[in-house]
């Protein structure tokens, strides 16, 4: 099982350290450093400024929207990104959710599989620089009774197939991402509930595809604190719980707290979404039973990570990305290293 780590969003308050944590990372020898995008910083941006500032280690979007880009932006970004990072750039999409669709983009969130599948055909497409022609329900290329002409993509990427990854939390999208992606981008996954949340419906996609789960990389991200004291580490991540189970989405429609419900917490990821919704994020935060956060997280001394680490490698999980947290830099970099030593201690290095 490999290492990498995830930076999440900048604009946190973090951004000053996140460098250094990455070029931390990329001297350690972790796999991949990916960084993320919302309604704030953009993915491409950090990532070339990443890519610049160290050697080895591969850069990941995780992930650049699928509302935000017309595909072939999307190709020309990744082709660029791969060529200037000398072949180290992983490509992770994702549709986002209603709210930021809608809302930040102006681009109705429907039918997001069907979008998916014709984004992706139309990218893999793009960066084959054969000439780009596309008839589907949502895309058609070049638009018909214009003057636009087929075109094909004039950069070249250092790699003939960049690796293509898939945000994915329901099982129809995990489903569909072990058909036609390289990997799968999972958030608040649970060694114990691994195999029926997301290595089942990915199983089924590739099956579906015709090929096995060799070489498709199950990549989670798991926030990760090193210490004595389990239950205090813990309750850091309340409100990043909270904000997600309960925040991420409305009553009818969070991909988060469905995720809960499926591991069991149906009762609890309720009561969390009622109160945020509600407005008492204290409360919505203090309702997040601690079992949850401790399935979905990294907490402990390094010998307990290390154990929970081979848990998640029996489980499936191929690349274990790891979001480190601490107050200072040097708490980071702590867990960091820490990560390393994990891994060495669980016999998966």
């Amino acid at each position: 099982m490999r290492l990498g780590i995830n930076l999440g969003y900048w604009g946190a308050g973090m951004d000053g350290d996140n460098l250094a944590v990455a070029q931390e990372a990329d001297r350690l020898g972790y796999d991949v450093c990916w960084a993320a995008e919302a309604y704030g910083s953009d993915a491409p941006t950090v990532l070339t400024w990443v890519a610049a500032q160290t050697e080895s280690i591969d850069v990941g979007s995780a992930i650049m929207q699928i509302p935000a880009r017309q595909p072939t932006m999307t190709a020309m970004t990744a082709a660029t990104l791969d060529s200037l990072s000398g072949g180290r750039f992983r490509l992770g999409l994702g549709v986002s959710g209603p709210q930021v669709s809608e809302g930040w983009y102006g681009v109705k969130f429907d039918k997001p599989l069907a979008r998916t599948r014709e984004y992706v055909e139309i990218v893999r497409k793009a960066m084959t620089r054969e000439r780009v022609s596309y008839e589907g329900a949502h895309w058609t290329l070049p638009l018909p009774g214009g003057p636009g002409k087929p075109i094909k993509l004039t950069v070249h990427p250092q790699r003939e197939h960049i690796p293509l990854y898939i945000a994915a939390i329901g099982p129809k999208n995990l489903e569909q991402t072990g058909e036609i992606a390289d990997g799968a981008l999972l958030i608040f996954p649970s060694a114990e509930h691994l195999e029926e949340t997301a290595i089942q419906p990915l199983r089924a996609g590739r099956e579906k595809a015709g090929k096995t789960m060799e070489g498709f990389d199950v990549s989670p991200t798991l926030p990760l604190a090193v210490g004595d004291d389990v239950i205090g580490l813990a309750d850091m991540f309340r409100p990043y719980t909270a904000l997600y189970v309960g925040g991420m989405g409305s009553r009818k429609q969070n991909f988060y707290n469905q995720l809960a419900q499926r591991m069991g917490y149906e009762k609890e990821a309720a009561e969390i979404q009622d109160k945020y919704l509600d407005g008492d994020k204290a409360g919505a935060a203090a309702a997040v039973p601690h079992q949850l956060i401790d399935q979905t997280a990294l907490l402990g001394p390094v010998e307990r990570i290390a154990d929970r680490m081979q848990a998640y490698a029996a489980a499936g999980v191929t690349t274990l990305n790891l979001a480190p947290a601490g107050f200072t830099l040097e708490e980071r970099l702590t867990a960091l290293r820490a990560g390393t030593d994990a891994l060495e201690r669980s016999g998966l290095a």
